[in-house]
């Protein structure tokens, strides 16, 4: 969230001690921690109860379905293209020619 570093984190904690002195510094952190976690717990639950409103986990699930559904078209298509591929030359033999040959083969045997 803040990009603070340690050098960062280093000043603050010389300045809250000179100002605050030895004897109130634990207090003040304790209460520090206190507050940010109760934020960050506030944030966290409107966060979960926002997602829960929205249904984001049903939206992404019927997203997931949609792309599953276009995968299974695309993949259709390829196996009717080749299906139709093979078929093309076979449309080509004529069937009633083929079989004169076959009967014309097995009177000459």
């Amino acid at each position: 969230m803040f990009d603070i570093g340690f050098f960062e984190l280093l000043v603050i904690a010389v300045i809250a001690l000179v100002v605050l002195g030895p004897e109130r510094l634990p207090g003040a952190i304790r209460t520090t921690a206190y507050w940010v976690g109760k934020i960050r717990r506030s944030f966290q639950s409107a966060k979960e109860e926002l997602e829960k409103e929205l249904d984001v986990d049903g939206i992404k699930r019927q997203i997931h379905n949609e792309q599953v559904l276009k995968d299974l078209e695309k993949t259709r298509s390829q196996v009717n293209e080749s299906l139709e591929s093979l078929n093309s030359p076979l449309d080509r033999v004529d069937p009633l020619k083929a079989s004169e040959d076959t009967i014309k083969e097995k009177k000459a045997e």
